[in-house]
């Protein structure tokens, strides 16, 4: 199944929903950035999170960044979205191992910790809008439903899941986003509360080969469910050479010289699609001379 979003409303507009299947994207990214099983699952909900909040935002080129920052040996996760469906990101320790929790499942809450997530919207004003929240568990869609409620002020119920195969490869991933509108009457909101308690687990939906739309016919069907959009999503980052040698010169001609000095050809490696960039000396040289 190629990955995908699909944009819906139900309860006349009350409801405005997401869902998104993410398994190729995901197992791109544990492929590349060759993570642990807790990490493909922290990875894989956060850029599950990213496709469906990237594709809420407006403009053409708006541009969101998720960062989680926690005291779990993961250390964090930054994911960056666009409108597009297109999505990229990476874990700072790819390789953390951790026994599974109580429940049995990848111990994700335990790798990410207490710390805080920062979402940034880049919507092409002076500075970004930056909301931040403390994590409540780590465990990545609570810490979004939270962030929800109490920086964006629209109650949401968050689900993202990772499953992954015995040789650690993706076996199912993806996730939904469901949000009430402030006009929301009573018995709406009561009927999303009991059927989102109804639900076992996102993952046990996703294993159940549900597509996006299944998902939220399971949950909205009963209120007039309407699917809008969908939209491909995949996992693609925007690095070239020629960004990453902009990115050289940004640092100075004395930082550069210094490594003309060394004589060493440099190797600079892109933290989101791990690919690695060679510059000779004599490349170094002509940055310093454009640069001036």
């Amino acid at each position: 199944m190629t990955d995908y979003i699909i944009r819906a409303n139900a309860a006349d507009n009350q409801i405005r929903a997401f869902a998104a299947t993410t398994r190729d994207l995901v197992e791109y990214a544990r492929s590349i950035h060759e993570t642990s099983p807790v990490a493909t699952a922290a990875l894989g909900r956060l850029l599950t999170a990213g496709t469906m909040m990237g594709s809420m935002m407006k403009g053409e080129n708006d541009l969101l960044t998720l960062q989680i920052k926690g005291n779990g040996p993961i250390g964090g996760i930054t994911v960056t979205a666009d409108t597009k469906g297109t999505v990229k990101g990476y874990a700072y320790n790819p390789e953390v191992l951790l026994p599974a929790n109580e429940k049995g499942k990848l111990d994700v809450g335990g790798a990410v910790g207490e710390g805080i997530l920062s979402v940034i919207k880049d919507m092409g004003l002076k500075e970004p809008y930056i909301g931040q929240t403390h994590l409540v568990s780590g465990e990545i869609a609570e810490d979004l439903t939270y962030y929800f409620a109490t920086s964006d002020q629209v109650p949401s119920v968050v689900a993202l899941g990772v499953l992954m195969n015995k040789d650690n490869t993706v076996r199912r991933a993806g996730g939904f986003i469901i949000q009430l509108m402030p006009f929301a009457e009573d018995w709406v909101i009561d009927m999303l509360e009991k059927k989102v308690n109804e639900i076992s687990s996102i993952t046990t939906l996703l294993d159940q080969e549900m597509s996006p739309e299944a998902i939220l016919e399971y949950i909205l069907s009963d209120v007039g469910l309407e699917i809008t959009d969908k939209l491909p999503t995949s996992f693609e980052c925007n690095c070239t050479k020629e960004r990453v040698e902009k990115a050289i010169i940004s640092i100075g001609q004395k930082d550069i010289q210094e490594m003309i000095d060394d004589n060493e050809p440099i190797e600079v490696n892109c933290h989101f699609c791990s690919k690695h960039y060679h510059f000779t000396v004599d490349e170094l040289k002509e940055m310093i001379i454009r640069s001036r």
